[in-house]
């Protein structure tokens, strides 16, 4: 199944009820047993998804009407990251074994795309897909292998690790940049000062996060800041006008991935922290 979900303007977004930004933004129930979720957004026509194989049902990844396409990534291209159980992502010319935070890139024209859970456990299988104007070969990314980068400080509250798998001077994409950060115990803020991405859209896997534990995600212009209260294995669709910037009650995960016109990691721009409103 394939929701589609329109372009939200800065402008509608700060009349919303608390129900009305969840129901354009938030993404929840990403791994349904057995089945796939898709959610196609026209902030820069990403498709965010997941699943959670049953053990010995496999899970094709069917093309949906909406993409007009004879296959998923006809005209696509795909960043997977299990952030579950072990699983197995099969393609026409092999499996690949995904770990925690492993992730999979396959290009425009990859067919055949099938989910498995390796043993009693389940798998879940979050997936990334990004328009694709030409091929790029399939690769994979270990979590314990990827390019990563220590960030933020005790006092800030934001020590984490950033872990970068699919961005310009690693595994090669059109448009898709995706990647892995993962918080220390102690620390909450995701970013902070935090920024906006003009020219691309962003969205936010949340993982990781103990029972019981919420994030506050802040998202709208930094004048006009509304939360979201998110749950572990939700995402939130953060458009390009809106702030970047979360806080939990507890350490987590996040799984971030970006499309826009180009891939540049650092192109942001910074908000300073005083002038939040």
């Amino acid at each position: 199944m394939l929701e589609v979900r329109h372009a939200v303007s800065p402008q509608e977004s700060a009349r919303f009820t608390t129900a009305q930004r969840r129901a354009a933004f938030l993404v929840s129930d990403l791994f349904p047993a057995g089945d796939i979720r898709l959610v196609y957004t026209h902030e820069d026509r990403m498709v965010v998804g997941g699943t959670a194989p049953e053990p010995g049902q496999p899970v094709p990844l069917r093309c949906p009407a909406e993409l007009g396409a004879a296959s998923f990534c006809e005209r696509r291209e795909i960043g997977i990251v299990n952030v579950g159980d072990p699983g197995t992502v099969s393609v026409p010319t092999r499996s690949y074994a995904l770990g925690r935070y492993d992730c999979l890139y396959a290009g425009r024209g990859t067919e055949d795309i099938v989910f498995a859970s390796d043993g009693p456990g389940r798998a879940r299988f979050y997936l990334v897909s990004t328009p694709a104007h030409r091929e790029y070969p399939e690769a994979v990314i270990r979590a314990g292998e990827a390019a990563s980068e220590p960030l933020g400080a005790p006092e800030g509250a934001n020590v984490r690790t950033l872990r970068k798998y699919i961005h310009p001077g690693g595994v090669r994409s059109c448009e898709l940049v995706l990647g892995v950060t993962t918080l220390k115990v102690g620390s909450v803020w995701n970013t902070m000062p935090p920024h906006t991405h003009d020219r691309r859209t962003e969205v936010y896997l949340y993982c990781g996060l103990p029972a019981g534990e919420r994030i506050i995600h802040l998202m709208g212009e930094p004048d006009e800041i509304a939360p979201v209260v998110v749950a572990d294995a939700e995402a939130v669709i953060a458009p390009s006008w809106s702030l970047h910037c979360g806080a939990g009650t507890s350490a987590y995960t996040f799984v971030w991935a970006m499309c826009g016109e180009n891939r540049a990691f650092d192109d942001m721009d910074t908000v300073a922290t005083l002038d939040l409103r």
